[in-house]
Order: C-alpha cells, then structure tokens, then sequence
C-alpha cells in the first residue's frame, strides 16, 4: 500500500515522506511493467536504423529531455522534439526508421496527439510511457510502458511528483538495458563524456601528465642530487644507469632522512645511498587515474613515480598533483 504525506509532519518529517512515496511509486512500477513490453521497446531502440525521438509536454517535457540526453550519452542517437515546435517545422526530423517515445501521463495530451496525426504516413514506432493505459496514446503505440501511480507525492494529490520520477526512473531503467545490449564499453562511454570526471578517469593517460625524467646516475654525489631536485622542481629524482634503466628514487625526503642518519661524510654520500631500489613504476600508457589509485591506495602513500618504458628506461615523473589538479 503506497505511504500517505502526513500534513502535521515537521519539514523533514515531510521530506522524506514523500521520499518513500516515489520509491514505492517505483517498486509498483517495477511490479506492473509487463516484460513482453519492456523487451520489446528495448528491442526496438537498440535496432533502430534511424533516430530516437522523445516528445512531452510540460513536466513530461523535462523528463523527455533527460531521457534523450541520457540515451544519447550511452551511445543511442537521440534528440527531444516538443510537440509544438513540432508543428513549426520540427516534424522534419522525424523520418522513416525513427522511434518515437512520448510521455504523457493522461494519453490525451492534445500537442502530442495532433503530432501522432502528423506523422502517421512515416514508418515511426511509438514506445508510449504513460499513466493511462486506456488512452488515444496507447491504442496508436507500438509499445505501452506503464508509468501510472496510485498518487501524487504532493500532499495536494495535484503536482505531478510520483508520476515524473516514474516515468523518468523507466526511461532511464530502458535506456540503461538498451545501452547493455548493445555492449558499450567504458572506453566508448569515456569518449562521449571527455570533461567529466568519468571520462578523464578512462582517457587520460600518465603520459599526458608526467614531466620530463629528472635523471641521476648511482654513483651521483649528494650536491648533484640536490641540484637534479632542486632544477626540475618535482620533489624527486629518477637514478639510472648507463643506459637510462631505472634503478631507484630519490625524494626529497629520502635524501633529508639519509643526511640524518648517516655516519658518512656528505661528500661520500651517493644517490645508490640514498634511493629507494625498484621503486613501484608507471607507464606512460597507464591511465592516470590507475596511477593516482597506485599511489593512494597502500598503507604509506607516495607523491611521485618513476614512468618507465617497456624497456625500464625511465621516461619521467608524475606527481599525485599533477593528476589531481587535472580533474581525476
């Protein structure tokens, strides 16, 4: 039985009332939803030739719009259409081929059923989401989606509430399965959300951040160490050998501990003295975000690390800042 707003609730007595209401507007939604629909509407999008066109009015309107970008970003070519627009030379971009999804929880939305009546002689599929099952929308629908309530979540029953988080929570929920059978991988994801957060964590490599490789050789006195540090400005130094293999680091820490604890003379002191041997490495290759999780994600963290190559030559050095600053 769906939960009732209490009017005599304190304000966030009130809120998270109604929070309960739209989740349970939800589960019944998930309940009721016949599968045989549900499959086919997936299937019709996912094999869609052409277009998918998503149309509402009002609030319907802004849930359609969400839908239509959500889709769009998980790699099915979407694009809102308003009904009135529509009759103002929107109609031009719907063509044969092309799935339509109008919301509307009456079914009788006059906008939306005047442009029905628009485009009848066009090879379009009508996926209906709407609140009324007995309605001009669902008798010309290809695909019915029940998006009907018991109530609004408004303690007035008037604003519509649980009926748009329904109908936005299946557009997504489709969207969502359509995007699963087509197999769209994180990469591709990531190739549509390039300025996200997301899309940096799986486009952003080590080898777009990393700084040229401040180098040392082992046999590296103290003073040039410093200098290799203090030069390139990164808090460390890689030390090679003869052929640029990396053999360990020096931080700036390790060399201040080492001068600490030393018995020898500063001018004996050597970078072999002072590194970390095998320190743990990236690859230019590597997303910078595995790289930030190699440095965090361990009982003492680190701030920098060598970049090798595939032949252990070190390449250069990334900063824990340098991938924070850059949004991952």
């Amino acid at each position: 039985m769906t939960p009732e707003p209490k009017s005599n609730l304190d304000p966030s007595d009130l809120v998270l009332d109604i929070l309960r209401i739209e989740a349970a507007a939800i589960e019944r939604a998930a309940a009721i939803l016949d599968p045989a629909s549900i499959k086919k509407a997936v299937s019709l999008i996912a094999d869609c030739k052409g277009k998918v066109i998503v149309s509402g009015v009002g609030k319907s309107g802004v849930i359609g719009q969400k839908i239509a970008q959500t889709m769009t970003s998980t790699g099915t070519v979407a694009i809102f259409v308003h009904p009135s627009d529509a009759h103002h030379g929107g109609l031009g971009i719907i063509a044969d081929g092309d799935v339509l999804i109008a919301l509307s929880n009456s079914g009788e939305t006059d906008e939306i059923i005047s442009m029905l009546s628009s485009i009848d002689g066009r090879n379009v599929s009508l996926i209906a989401i709407v609140g009324n099952t007995d309605s001009t929308m669902t008798r010309r629908a290809a695909v019915v989606l029940d998006a009907s309530v018991d109530k609004e979540a408004c303690p007035l029953n008037l604003a519509p509430t649980a009926s748009t988080t329904v109908a936005l929570a299946i557009g997504d929920a489709v969207a969502m399965a359509v995007m699963a059978v087509k197999g769209l991988t994180a990469e591709q994801f990531a190739a549509n959300h390039p300025a996200g957060r997301l899309g940096k964590r799986l486009t952003v490599t080590v080898a777009s951040l990393m700084h040229e490789s401040p180098n040392v050789g082992p046999d590296a006195g103290w003073l040039e160490v410093v200098k290799a540090i203090s030069n390139y400005a990164l808090g460390a130094a890689n030390v090679v050998d003869g052929g640029g293999v990396l053999l360990g680091i020096v931080t700036d820490g390790d060399l201040r501990r080492t001068i600490e604890k030393s018995d020898l003379l500063l001018d004996k002191l050597t970078a072999a003295d002072m590194m970390t041997a095998g320190p743990i490495c990236a690859s230019p290759r590597m997303l910078a975000y595995d790289a930030l999780i190699l440095m965090e994600d361990r009982p003492s963290q680190i701030s920098v690390l060598p970049v090798v190559d595939e032949s252990g030559r070190a390449v250069g050095l990334l900063r824990v800042h340098d991938v924070v600053r850059a949004g991952i």
